[in-house]
C-alpha cells in the first residue's frame, strides 16, 4: 500500500514524511500548516503514492 504524503508549493520544504492513512495526514496537516505557511510554503496537495488525491490547497487563512 502506498503512503500518504502532502507535497508542497513554494517554501523551502521538500515534503511530509509519509503517513499511514489519510486520516493522519490530515491530522498532521491541521497541526503543522501554520508553521509550513511561516516557511514560505503557500499551498499543499495531498497525495497516496503517485496519486493526487486533492489539492493544491492554500495555506491562508480563512
Amino acid at each position: 500500500m502506498n503512503e500518504w504524503t502532502w507535497a508542497y508549493t513554494g517554501g523551502e520544504q521538500d515534503g511530509s514524511a509519509g503517513f499511514p492513512t489519510q486520516a493522519d495526514a490530515e491530522a498532521w496537516l491541521s497541526q503543522s500548516w501554520e508553521e509550513l505557511a511561516d516557511a514560505g510554503v503557500s499551498a499543499v496537495t495531498l497525495r497516496q503514492g503517485d496519486f493526487d488525491v486533492y489539492g493544491p490547497m492554500p495555506l491562508s487563512p480563512s
